[in-house]
């Protein structure tokens, strides 16, 4: 944790209450470019996974995770309507 990039960044890794989807595309998107930098990406991206963390972490969204098979434990959103 002491060496990712996005350390201090909080904000643009958690949604805010009420998100609208355009604004979740251009925080996804902020994230998404700070991740590409970061030196520790893939032990972020396999920790998100492995404990079913909620936001955006190693370069993928809770979506992208779902997608590849990580699911989390108490979905929201899309992933509760599919």
């Amino acid at each position: 944790m002491n060496d990712a990039a996005c350390r201090g960044l909080s904000d643009i890794f958690f949604p805010p209450a009420a998100e609208r989807p355009q604004a979740r595309e251009r925080r996804e998107q902020m994230a998404r470019a700070v991740c590409e930098t970061c030196e520790v990406l893939a032990t972020c991206r396999d920790f998100a996974r492995n404990h079913h963390e909620y936001g955006f972490w190693g370069g993928e969204s809770e979506e992208q995770r779902h997608q590849a098979g990580f699911h989390l434990i108490a979905p929201i959103g899309i992933r509760a309507r599919s």
